[in-house]
């Protein structure tokens, strides 16, 4: 049995099709060629605007004219994450999916369920003919996961709908109708490189195994940061055994808990066996931290061919003070949302290049204040550490309207259809209604979408019995939208 063998086939069908299009964010022209291809063959109005997002157009059915537009949105682009050892290439290789039970996963990669699944369930409304409905618009944006660039260059008055239902959240049965704003930060630090002297010993040290995850969704899991426990190892042998720096890297996305790093050093030749054992002791510490989190954590030092050059010592140790001085984690949970975290920031790459070192944060918050706060605490941090630091990406946090009509109506509709009214929440994670509501404010939005669990690492699944409950429930939501005043 294979993802186009499940029910219902309509949704799982587009899914698939959209697994075999490669849509890493910033690399989305071949899934937009084909979004743009499979309308036209459905016979549905769809054309990309003047930036690159792709939007369908479709009637109302016979009767349902004088309904409110509705605009189902979601985005093109995944986030590529992959495990060390997979050959995967996203920019050119279909994601081969499995089936685990009630579960649909991939083969050592991100699954693209987000959002791939929030474009499927739009594709499968616009080509049903069995859906009836209102005067509808699709709004597929694209790199979403890296800077939210599509839904930034929407222009405002393209679209004509009245109710915006975003299809990006991660679980069935919540309403979501709020989410925190974003800002990055980058700290560079300039180095001069050293010539390497003899009586050095080349190492390289891997941390991989750990869960990562979605920065926003799964931060407050507590889940182990790859580049935080590196530079936990690194620092005491630096200071204590003339440990030189040749390289660091770690994490790949922004948004994404780190879940691999490697560090590669030299080492004095009669502190070898000394160093080794320190990094074991250290190694053995972050175990037993997250045993819980983590429990497949893997950590190694091999020997490495040897390096030629190492970075400056005076900033290599600032590096990994400053790495270890910057939070990575919850700074605070929300008090009028108990369990919902308020403000957090993941420190998410690590990347060594010539002549600079870069370290890459995303911070969210609730409240833009916070935010700011937090961007003045790691710009101090890192300044005082030596590195220029710049803030770049902001967006702002979408406001809950608990108030809006389309909230009572889900909640009436589900509470009919399942016995029970949807929970209503805010995420930590970054939607893209709080962008596009500025454009458009009198937009009713919500967002909501099938159950989806580790998004943004390889470990990302989706819940098969969720697609259907979704798929019923956004037909009769269409359904049911009331007339316009």
């Amino acid at each position: 049995m294979t993802i186009k063998d499940l029910q219902p086939n309509i949704v799982w069908n587009n899914f698939y099709l959209l697994t075999q299009q490669p849509r890493p964010s910033k690399h989305e022209e071949k899934v937009r060629e084909f979004l743009l291809k499979w309308g036209k063959e459905k016979g549905v109005e769809t054309f990309a605007d003047e930036t690159g997002n792709v939007i369908m157009r479709i009637p109302a059915t016979p009767g349902y004219e004088n309904r409110k537009g509705v605009i189902l949105q979601a985005h093109m682009d995944m986030v590529p994450q992959k495990i060390a050892s997979s050959s995967h290439d996203f920019l050119k290789d279909p994601i081969q999916t499995l089936i685990d039970g009630d579960w649909v996963t991939a083969d050592g990669t991100t699954l693209g369920a987000d959002d791939g699944l929030g474009v499927a369930l739009a594709m499968s409304v616009a080509e049903s003919k069995d859906v009836p409905h209102g005067p509808l618009e699709v709004l597929i944006t694209y790199d979403e996961e890296t800077g939210m660039t599509g839904a930034d260059a929407l222009k405002p008055g393209l679209l004509k709908g009245d109710i915006l239902l975003n299809l990006d959240s991660e679980d069935q049965d919540e309403l979501c109708i709020g989410c925190a704003g974003g800002l990055d930060i980058e700290a560079d630090f300039s180095y001069k490189r050293v010539r390497a002297e003899e009586g050095f010993k080349t190492f390289k040290i891997n941390v991989s195994g750990l869960q990562g995850g979605h920065s926003g969704m799964d931060i407050s899991l507590y889940r182990g940061n790859a580049n935080k426990i590196i530079a936990y190892a690194l620092l005491p042998v630096m200071e204590k055994y003339g440990v030189k720096l040749v390289r660091f890297n770690g994490g790949s996305l922004r948004n994404a808990i780190p879940f691999e790093a490697e560090a590669v050093v030299l080492v004095p030749e009669d502190k070898v066996f000394a160093f080794k054992h320190a990094m074991t002791f250290s190694f053995n510490n972050a175990a037993a931290v997250y045993k819980e989190s983590d429990p497949s954590l893997k950590t190694g030092v091999e020997p490495a061919r040897a390096a030629t050059h190492y970075v400056e010592d005076a900033v290599a140790l600032k590096v990994i003070k400053g790495l270890i001085a910057c939070p990575s984690n919850v700074i605070r949970m929300s008090q009028s949302m108990p369990g919902l975290t308020e403000t957090s920031i993941n420190m998410a790459i690590v990347e060594t290049k010539p002549g600079h070192i870069k370290v890459k944060s995303l911070m969210r918050s609730a409240i833009d204040s916070s935010k700011e706060q937090l961007s003045q605490r790691v710009r101090c941090i890192f300044e005082m550490a030596g590195a220029k630091v710049r803030t770049y990406g902001g967006y702002p946090g979408w406001v809950p309207r608990p108030d809006a009509p389309i909230i009572q109506l889900m909640n009436d509709l589900h509470n009919k259809m399942y016995g029970k009214p949807m929970d209503t929440a805010a995420t930590h994670g970054g939607l893209e209604c709080a962008i596009m509501g500025a454009k458009y404010p009198h937009w009713e939005m919500v967002s909501i979408g099938p159950t989806v669990r580790y998004p943004h690492s390889p470990d990302e699944r989706t819940y098969i019995p969720s697609i259907q409950k979704a798929w019923d429930f956004l037909r009769e939501l269409l359904k049911n939208i009331p007339e316009k005043q």
